[in-house]
């Protein structure tokens, strides 16, 4: 898994690809704090490579909890910035900061 983050200098946004190897997996989607967790809006793109992929841009100087859909099942980035502890899903959720 893997996290890329490019700041814009035109807007106050940062443009966040979310990468995933999932060659297996039939849908994977990022859901957190800057989609309501919906995973309606967040699905990402399967490359021919069996990587899954895709970009959002999430304004800047915040943090977001998030985690991965993969085939109904929660996964966390092992590379997001920090983990937190959230209480509603007695797991920790990554954050990402921006």
């Amino acid at each position: 898994m893997a996290i890329k983050k490019q700041y814009l200098k035109s807007k106050p946004v940062c443009k966040v690809t979310f990468s995933v190897p999932a060659e297996e997996a039939k849908t994977v989607a990022v859901v957190g704090d800057f989609n309501k967790w919906n995973p309606q809006k967040s699905s990402l793109k399967k490359l021919k490579n069996g990587t899954f992929k895709g970009t959002f841009e999430l304004p800047v100087e915040n943090s977001y909890e998030f985690r991965y859909l993969i085939d109904g099942n929660y996964a966390n980035d092992s590379e997001a910035d920090r983990f937190q502890w959230n209480d509603y899903a007695g797991t920790e959720n990554a954050v990402l900061e921006v």
